[in-house]
């Protein structure tokens, strides 16, 4: 998780675990855990993986982080995919939203 949380901060300070700060200006990453996903063999677990969703709020709809991001997740070994791109009519920000499995 911390090798994530590295690769996230190498591309922008504004990185926080489950929800901004208060006042947060964007862009800015959100991660958190979602679960796991383990391979099993001979009734034991061989390997496991958290699996993350990373999250970029942006007001920009081509947003550089927004290529930035998967490269990061790539250059650690994860392996991920884009989920949704979605704008939020409330926050007037754009939202992207990987899921990303980190061993």
């Amino acid at each position: 998780m911390e090798a994530l949380k590295q690769a996230l901060l190498a591309l922008t300070h504004n990185v926080y675990n489950f929800t901004a700060a208060p006042g947060t200006a964007p862009p800015y990453l959100v991660w958190q855990v979602d679960g796991g996903n383990d391979l099993s063999a001979g009734n034991i677990h061989v390997e496991t993986a958290a699996v993350v969703i990373v999250d970029l709020f942006t007001k920009q709809a081509a947003d550089p982080l927004a290529q930035s991001v998967p490269r990061a997740m790539e250059g650690i070994g994860a392996s991920w995919y884009l989920n949704s791109t979605q704008y939020e009519t409330e926050t007037g920000l754009y939202h992207y939203e990987w899921y990303v499995e980190v061993v």
